[in-house]
């Protein structure tokens, strides 16, 4: 997220939470429907995604044209929103779309945090990310984009088991449908990145040949919280490839302590 996009999706984002705060009781996983609902309208719409990004435009006049157009059509909770998404000045149109999805995300991710079930989402929505991986059938049907949203959609909702947290489908629906040609695993990496940010987190995926114990679970999470300064969530991936030892990778860096890796770097000493 660059700086531009971070500082018009801060404001855009107080909206939602205040959105939010205002309606305590209401469904926060509706609202998120409804802020991807346009987001597919925008994403779909050149002209409408021009006028509401036209920077010769005021933020208030921008803001009244989606009013103007979405009044009726969507609640109240989400027409705000959605007039303060209007009202900031992005890098471009197509930004509009992307920034609506996702405050739907956040949304949904926040219904599931008061129904105390954020961190079962994220662990759900992480399995389900990996069983799409390792099957190569459907990792295709799932990034098929000549076959219709909808037929995604549907193919998620037979897959995911019943006692599935109602958000995590939720999530899985929306990153199978895709806005702008986006891959699912690709939706699916930045949507836990959100719900690992919004518990103030940090997420590592760890491989090893064996479960760990509850002790060297603790032991892990203690070290790598202490030296990334936050509390980590991991995400255990059994690969019985890597032989022995772990690996680690946290974003962009991984710390890859694998019996494997090992006898790779051995090979490559003696034939170099």
């Amino acid at each position: 997220m660059d700086t531009a996009f971070r500082r018009s999706y801060h404001g855009a984002r107080a909206a939602l939470e205040q959105v939010l705060q205002d309606e305590a009781g209401s469904d926060a996983a509706h609202v998120g429907d409804e802020l991807w609902a346009v987001a597919r309208l925008l994403d779909g719409n050149a002209a409408l995604r021009r006028s509401l990004a036209d920077p010769s435009r005021e933020g208030v006049d921008r803001a009244g044209l989606a009013e103007r157009l979405l009044s009726g059509r969507i609640g109240q909770g989400a027409l705000q929103v959605t007039q303060a998404v209007a009202a900031q000045r992005w890098a471009g149109p197509g930004v509009l779309a992307d920034a609506l999805e996702r405050l739907g995300v956040e949304a949904v991710l926040a219904h599931a945090e008061r129904h105390g079930r954020l961190g079962q989402v994220e662990d759900e929505l992480f399995r389900f990310s990996r069983i799409v991986e390792g099957d190569v059938d459907l990792q295709a049907a799932l990034s098929d984009r000549r076959a219709e949203p909808a037929a995604r959609v549907t193919l998620v909702d037979r897959l995911l088991a019943v006692k599935t947290a109602p958000e995590t489908v939720r999530l899985a629906r929306q990153a199978a449908g895709g806005l702008r040609a986006r891959r699912f695993d690709r939706a699916v990496a930045a949507y836990l990145e959100q719900a690992a940010e919004r518990q103030q987190q940090v997420t590592a995926t760890v491989v090893s040949a064996v479960p760990l114990t509850h002790e060297q679970h603790e032991k892990l999470v203690g070290a790598l919280s202490r030296q990334y300064g936050r509390q980590v969530h991991t995400n255990v991936v059994i690969d019985e490839s890597v032989v022995g030892g772990i690996r680690v990778e946290i974003g962009d860096e991984v710390i890859d302590g694998t019996v494997s890796h090992r006898l790779e770097q051995a090979r490559r000493q003696m034939t170099s």
